[in-house]
């Protein structure tokens, strides 16, 4: 058995294509590995627990977060560096992705990709980004003044980073959606019209897809959906721009003269 190249032009044995998969996955999982050791350097030595504390300790002033278990430092510290890992190794798992699969995409795909790895991070940034400025404290804001009157916060470490954590990567992820939406166009998936005709199915989805991931609060759910729902128009804009001038040119058949 054996995997041809997209223009014909070769062929990869099964076993082949194994061994490659394997070695990817196994480059993949040092670029991790390195970065749980960058991360848990940087979160140790540079106070990242503090950082991502900020926000509630600017709405508890005089409080500090509690813990209640002896061994909860020592594991926050070592989820943190995950994520960092996880985060930093992001560029290096998604090039093996890409050199995975390289092959079997034609030239017109080919040439989306890496352009999309740095957007992809870019974006994945600015999600980050907004979700920790902006977000994160109105939605503590929200929570922490509701019933206050009735009712006293003792917040613990690990509760409250497994709250931001999920808020502020939930945000990276989801500002992901033109990059997602413009490589399903390149291979022919989707198009402008498909996404034009059903947006208001996806503003549905959209909504329903803010509200599980964030909390209760109807602000934070709608600062969520909104630049969902703006990145969704920015894909169709995106995909007219760089897929529609490929695609058309490739349904014109060569020699074919212009309508007169």
């Amino acid at each position: 058995m054996s995997w041809r190249k997209a223009d014909g032009s070769a062929e990869m044995p099964f076993l082949d294509h194994l061994e490659e998969m394997r070695w990817r996955i196994i480059w993949s999982l040092v670029a991790m590995i390195i970065g749980f050791f960058v991360g848990f350097y940087l979160v140790y030595h540079f106070n990242v627990i503090g950082i991502l504390e900020r926000p509630i300790r600017d709405l508890m002033p005089g409080e500090t977060l509690k813990y209640l278990s002896p061994t909860t430092p020592f594991f926050v510290t070592f989820k943190l560096a995950f994520i960092a890992g996880l985060i930093a190794a992001l560029p290096v798992i998604m090039y093996q992705l890409w050199a995975f699969l390289s092959p079997a995409l034609y030239e017109r795909e080919r040439k989306y990709v890496i352009p999309a790895i740095a957007v992809a991070f870019f974006l994945f940034l600015a999600g980050v980004a907004m979700a920790y400025f902006l977000v994160l404290p109105l939605g503590l804001n929200f929570l922490l003044t509701f019933q206050a009157e009735a009712l006293t916060p003792m917040i613990t470490v690990d509760e409250y980073l497994r709250f931001a954590t999920g808020l502020i990567l939930a945000f990276g992820v989801i500002f992901e959606l033109p990059v997602v939406l413009v490589l399903l166009a390149s291979i022919g998936i989707v198009t402008p019209e498909i996404l034009g005709r059903f947006r208001r199915h996806a503003i549905v989805v959209l909504a329903v897809l803010s509200a599980m991931l964030t909390p209760a609060d109807p602000w934070t759910m709608m600062m969520m959906m909104a630049p969902l729902v703006l990145l969704y128009e920015l894909s169709i804009w995106l995909i007219r721009v760089l897929v529609g001038p490929d695609r058309r040119r490739e349904e014109t058949p060569e020699g074919e003269g212009s309508p007169a």
